[in-house]
């Protein structure tokens, strides 16, 4: 039976968390980036809060020659460099369970090797037969490990009434349009059970979209005005002020729709609109996530326009510095039609949502690094201040910022003090460092110690990521046979005319992407 360890905080009545049984971690692409940068920094620190187990090794795996010593050396060097306040004697802990086997992905003799060294550690340190393979590695890797998994014996769990469980993480991007989701999604199933399949997207990792879920099902206060009699529009913002970076032969073959719309963005579009779920158990949460991509309504192909916008950034200044535009980023085709920005109008088809309108937009070089919800309510049929000069007031707005200041905005009219007639615009903030006085956990230790203990909740589903592809791909379609490029844009500019019309139109405006804090913008 799993632990349940609850919290420290006093504050805190009603937290408790699972911790990880026995089990291992073994990780392709253990030499790379991701799983230097966040991977072994998130286990480490699940590791600090003794919610893994005693019984716990991680086995990397990578094409670069290294030695356990290696591995061990270069992740203690990303550990050192991740924080300020290492204790020596977690840090010497946690490294000691470490291990690397290099060798070719294509090589069935390398799979030989892990099950040979997992069958070794796993007597080492008595885990049990839990296995957790994640695939930090490109995509068309994919299906050429899990194929070998499979063959070599490794993707199977134990015996019924055993204790060891056997899973499998991908990393996004699943797929590239409809075709290519079915055919990987395919390819894996064939080889693990849809039950072993945990199917990555960070963003449902953080703090503050978790906490969409608890703010809407937990406080009676939400439910009776969480729909269209009552709420005017949604706004859903991911704004990057970096460029594609060293992206860049990744990115020009994707864009925007791809690399952030397609999950990121409709993510949390579930997350704010389905309906309440019968239970927080993993399949009826996702199955309401699945209901409600269902009824998004479908795009009408001689329409586009009129619900899509896609730009290019173009040189510009961001921070006072100057920058290049995207055609002049090194890796990028000088004739490159990827967008870098896509702004969109949905709207979803239900008694809860019927004809409110969800803006959502992305982009990359924009003036400020910003992802919020905004929840934009209906103004009052009738001002009882018109008489004062109040002919029509603002309206309420709930702000769910993710991120970089984590919090909750509440938007009201109140009177200040002077006049019998001084109304104006106050924020209700909340703050979650300002409150917890920690910083955010990162996104992937919540997401590494779920798939460790069986919980899916955070994770895509097969018919989820194969609906999010039927709804785009006809836009991708459409986009590939139009010979025109992208929408231009300075890079620093919160937006452009043709973005501003998708909204203009409907009598809205976009919110700033100028503001200084979380709390000093309401439009």
């Amino acid at each position: 039976m799993q632990e349940i360890k609850p919290s420290v905080d006093d504050r805190v009545k009603l937290c408790a968390e699972t911790v990880a049984g026995p089990s291992a971690l073994v990780v392709f692409g253990a030499s790379g980036d991701l799983t230097h940068r966040k991977l072994l920094v998130s286990m480490f620190k699940l590791f600090t809060q003794e919610l893994l187990s005693d019984r716990f090794y991680l086995l990397g795996c990578g094409r670069k020659k290294f030695s356990d010593e290696d591995f061990r050396s270069k992740t203690e060097k990303s550990l050192r460099d991740s924080s300020d306040f290492l204790s020596s004697k977690h840090l010497d802990a946690f490294v000691s369970k470490l291990y690397y086997i290099d060798g070719d992905y294509n090589d069935a003799d390398l799979y030989e090797h892990i099950a040979s060294r997992v069958a070794e550690l796993n007597r080492k340190h008595n885990v049990g037969g839990n296995l957790v393979f994640y695939l930090a590695v490109p995509p068309f890797l994919y299906t050429t490990i899990v194929e070998h998994l499979d063959s070599s014996g490794l993707a199977r769990t134990s015996s019924p009434g055993t204790e060891g469980q056997v899973r499998l993480v991908v990393e996004k991007p699943f797929g590239r349009d409809l075709q290519s989701a079915v055919d990987l999604n395919n390819s894996i199933g064939r080889c693990f059970k849809e039950s072993q399949i945990y199917r990555i997207d960070h963003y449902l990792g953080k703090e503050t979209v978790q906490n969409i879920l608890m703010l809407r099902f937990a406080n009676a206060i939400f439910e009776p005005v969480w729909n269209r009699n009552y709420i005017d529009s949604v706004q859903i913002t991911i704004a990057e002020t970096d460029g594609v970076q060293h992206r860049a032969g990744y990115y020009d073959t994707s864009g925007a729709l791809r690399d952030m719309f397609q999950n990121h963005m409709l993510q949390m579009v579930t997350l704010v609109a389905m309906e309440p779920p019968i239970s927080f158990e993993a399949d009826r949460v996702r199955d309401e996530k699945v209901r409600l991509l269902r009824s998004i309504r479908p795009f009408d192909i001689d329409k586009f326009d009129d619900f899509w916008v896609r730009g290019q950034y173009g040189p510009g200044s961001i921070n006072g510095k100057q920058v290049k535009g995207y055609l002049e980023e090194v890796g990028v085709k000088p004739d490159s039609k990827t967008e870098t920005f896509v702004a969109a109008k949905l709207f979803i088809d239900n008694w809860r949502w019927q004809g409110v309108p969800f803006y959502l937009r992305t982009g990359k070089r924009l003036p400020v690094k910003d992802t919020e919800i905004a929840i934009t309510f209906k103004k009052l049929p009738y001002s009882l201040f018109s008489s004062a000069g109040f002919d029509e007031l603002p309206p309420n707005v709930l702000v769910l910022k993710i991120q970089p200041e984590e919090g909750i905005a509440l938007s009201f009219q109140a009177k200040r003090p002077g006049s019998k007639m001084c109304m104006s615009t106050l924020n209700m903030n909340f703050s979650y460092k300002s409150v917890f006085y920690v910083d955010m956990p990162e996104a992937y230790e919540r997401l590494l110690l779920d798939c460790m203990v069986g919980d899916q909740t955070l994770f895509t589903r097969q018919d989820d990521i194969e609906i999010s592809w039927r709804l785009l791909t006809p836009l991708l379609q459409a986009w590939d046979r139009d010979s025109s490029a992208p929408h231009k844009y300075a890079a620093g500019s919160g937006s452009f005319p043709e973005a501003d019309k998708l909204i203009d139109t409907d009598g809205r405006r976009w919110r700033k992407l100028a503001a200084k804090s979380m709390y000093d913008h309401y439009q």
